[in-house]
């Protein structure tokens, strides 16, 4: 049959689902953990897994890209960032399952970085309030939005991509810019850092009061550092400061700064911290680290469900 259209070829494409039975799934992509579960992005949609890890359930099933799961406080909710219609905005949705909401409505990126202490809000990254620069690019600072509706809010950093509030709500861990990417992070979730990048964008971790706006800074060897999460008195990110992104903690109380991870292949390429933890992704896994311990251990994850792009195709060459 395919030899009377000559210059068509039609291929039928089988190709192996990394859902096999049985079999550990990778490319688990920007976790977020609570006291009981881990959720993350797998193929475009967010998934739900125990932090024993396990067979995964979806909590999402859209055409479009969700992205930036992030548990509320009591572990209750998830706000993510979803690209609908062309556009990226803030949703929050059960964690148990159910209709997702929408909160932000802007016609440029709002991005997810976390919640309110209290939970009664969530926390994103948006450049609505800054004018374009001469490259055609504008900066980003954080506003909360309440997590039922309502109007956004800006908070007093003149500029930040991530932030993390302190356990009273009255300080912030943040970082000033993104990281130098081959994609821009917020309209693609896959893009990339430059490995090991020195310069302009390279920048520090700092705290500012939100009260007086009094600034400081966690220490820094022209590293890139980033996500920084708050857990008690003790301030998590990632660092490349030994060439390969790792885990750090920097104690408020001693002023010590700790690696935790020392991998030495393949970066940590996003974290996210509960109330007693820390996930990251590093080489298409999901770990999970004990605040409490510092001890990190790897989650057996299981991904099965209908994913449209894994069913075998016909495809014009």
């Amino acid at each position: 049959m395919l030899a009377r259209h000559p210059g068509v070829a039609l291929v039928v494409c089988l190709t192996l689902s990394a859902v096999a039975s049985a079999e550990e799934t990778r490319l688990l992509r920007r976790p977020t953990v609570s006291r009981d579960n881990v959720a993350f992005m797998y193929a475009g949609d967010i998934w739900v897994v125990p932090r024993s890890g396990g067979q995964a359930r979806r909590l999402t099933a859209t055409p479009e890209a969700e992205s930036n799961p992030r548990f509320s406080p009591d572990g209750s909710r998830i706000a993510f960032t979803a690209t609908v219609a062309g556009n990226t905005d803030v949703f929050v949705v059960p964690a148990g399952g159910g209709q997702p909401t929408r909160l932000t409505y802007h016609p440029g990126a709002d991005v997810v970085r976390g919640w309110t202490r209290d939970g009664r809000g969530v926390l994103f990254a948006s450049s609505r309030a800054t004018l374009p620069t001469p490259g055609g690019n504008s900066f980003f600072r954080l506003w909360t939005v309440g997590a039922d509706g309502g109007f956004e809010e800006l908070l007093p950093l003149p500029r930040a991509f991530t932030g993390s509030f302190s356990p009273d709500g009255r300080r912030m861990a943040y970082e000033e810019i993104a990281l130098a990417m081959f994609a821009a992070q917020w309209a693609e979730p896959q893009g990339s850092q430059w490995r090991h990048y020195r310069g302009g964008r390279t920048h520090p971790i700092r705290i500012m009061n939100l009260a007086d706006h009094s600034v400081e800074k966690l220490p820094w060897v022209d590293s890139n550092d980033s996500e920084p999460m708050w857990i008690g008195n003790t301030i998590y990110f990632l660092s490349d400061r030994n060439f390969t992104t790792n885990l750090f903690s920097y104690s408020l109380d001693t002023r010590q700064l700790t690696q935790l991870t020392r991998h030495d292949d393949f970066d940590i390429m996003s974290a996210s911290a509960g109330p007693d933890a820390v996930v990251y992704e590093q080489s298409g896994y999901i770990h999970l680290v004990d605040a409490k311990t510092g001890q990190s251990r790897k989650l057996t994850v299981e991904v099965s469900g209908d994913l449209p792009w894994a069913r075998p195709q016909l495809k014009k060459v």
